[in-house]
């Protein structure tokens, strides 16, 4: 049985008696006591990260140690409670494992950690030319500032619209992520990408959208609070990787086309 942390700095928690190696679907049962939400695939995706580096046997099947299902449990506390980055969590494991106390963030510094990541996406895209520094992410532009934006004319963005490409809010302003589609939209148009070949894109992102919002669904009823909380920096990274991924796939069509 896993056992939730007391506050401490260490990973807790148990996987059957001390040694024993236990299958992926046992860790998912262990887990699952505190964690109702994990998935097999999050488990996997963990494995990816390098969190946990689980045994295997000569088949090739996953097994894991009690300190593999610590390890685990720690890794989804510290995202659940305090909505640290992988990253961090990775250090934070690395520090102990050289018998080093961590100090764990208190709530409105785990708060934070959210906050400074939107700042963080938002810099980007000003920086990229893709945003407007110093506009409140929530901030409405109307249909002239827009077009002055992007660069585009008003024929330009009534096809946009006919397309889904863009949409107004029934205010009929446009937020900062149209703001962003919208001048991407004009750099492709000037490579000869016209709006009727960037409708699968955006059928393909509308998908990608909905296995986020399916991840995350069971996180967003969940009677804890932190946990409904942690299912925004869920979403966030989810977002995050499937854009990796994207640029991945497109890469290496390239690549494959060029040979």
């Amino acid at each position: 049985m896993l056992r939730a942390s007391s506050g401490g700095t260490g990973p807790s928690g148990t996987a059957g008696g001390e040694g024993r190696l236990v299958s992926i679907g046992t860790v998912l049962n262990l887990l699952r006591e505190e964690f109702p939400e994990v998935t097999i695939s999050k488990i996997r995706f963990l494995e990816a990260e390098g969190l946990v580096e689980p045994q295997r046997t000569p088949s090739g099947y996953r097994k894991f140690s009690t300190v593999d299902v610590e390890r685990l449990g720690y890794v989804l506390r510290m995202q659940r409670d305090h909505y640290l980055p992988l990253k961090v969590i990775r250090e934070h494991l690395d520090a102990m494992a050289r018998g080093e106390r961590v100090q764990l963030p208190t709530p409105a510094q785990s708060r934070e950690v959210l906050d400074l990541a939107d700042e963080a996406v938002a810099a980007g895209a000003a920086d990229a030319g893709h945003g407007e520094p110093g506009r409140p992410a929530a901030a409405r532009i109307g249909r002239e500032e827009l077009l002055a934006t992007a660069g585009a004319t008003e024929g330009e963005l009534a096809e946009w619209e006919s397309y889904g490409l863009v949409a107004a809010h029934p205010d009929g302003g446009f937020d900062a992520d149209c703001v962003t589609v919208a001048k991407l939209i004009a750099d492709l148009g000037r490579f000869g990408l016209e709006p009727r070949h960037l409708r699968a894109m955006k059928a393909a992102a509308d998908r990608e959208a909905g296995l986020v919002e399916q991840v995350i669904a069971p996180l967003r009823r969940h009677r804890n609070p932190q946990t409904r909380a942690h299912a925004e920096a869920t979403a966030r990274e989810l977002a995050a990787l499937s854009v990796r991924l994207h640029a991945a796939f497109v890469q290496s069509a390239l690549h494959l086309r060029t040979q």
